[in-house]
């Protein structure tokens, strides 16, 4: 925090304007609206699920790359979440680039880093895919959470049993100040409902 106040003493000295429109548009971001509007390119211990749900083939017994992952206890899983930033402010929010965390039932899934300066016009909105590789071992640890993984996943895909559960997205900004790029204090959290349907 005392480097971040720093750096924007030291902004405002040297670049009034600047700092004030960095500052804006920092604001502006945090009061944005988020939403994870759809998921693709999900990819467990290197088998494409969307197409195994698809297929009415979902079943773990059925993957034996899956088996030996967890023996080896490393589980790799790839997605990509299309977060959709909606600026409901009069002023346009941006950012230079931001650092991420995405949890399921207050365990880490992932975290990473999107390195693209994000704008949102003022009453606009746009859509942001944010890349996820991660080893879920730890998670899939618990078969419990293993069973409602499966049943959420399968409700996207059979009429009348959609899933919902809930995903937390904590977003770290990262915001230019006198030509410094300076990470905001704390995390952005985005608690989200979302439902298995996204992933069709």
């Amino acid at each position: 925090m005392k480097i971040f106040v720093f750096a924007l003493i030291s902004g405002l000295l040297f670049s009034s304007c600047g700092f004030n429109k960095q500052a804006k548009l920092a604001e502006a971001f945090e009061k944005c609206k988020y939403e994870v509007t759809s998921a693709d390119s999900i990819y467990v211990a290197g088998r494409n699920v969307s197409k195994l749900i698809t297929n009415k083939n979902f079943n773990i017994s059925d993957m034996p790359d899956f088996a030996m992952a967890y023996l080896r206890q490393d589980i790799p899983f790839k997605a990509r979440l299309n977060l959709k930033i909606v600026n409901p402010t009069k002023n346009e929010a941006g950012i230079n680039q931001f650092e991420y965390r995405v949890l399921v039932k207050g365990q880490e899934l992932a975290n990473g880093f999107v390195n693209q300066r994000v704008s949102v016009l003022a009453g606009d909105s746009t859509i942001v895919p944010v890349s996820i590789n991660a080893n879920i071992f730890q998670i899939l640890s618990n078969g419990k959470t293993v069973q409602q993984i499966m049943e959420f996943m399968k409700g996207g895909n059979t009429a009348g049993t959609e899933k919902k559960g809930m995903i937390t997205l904590k977003i770290k900004p990262t915001i230019d100040i006198a030509g410094k790029l300076v990470n905001y204090p704390g995390y952005i959290t985005v608690d989200k409902e979302i439902s298995s349907k996204i992933l069709f």
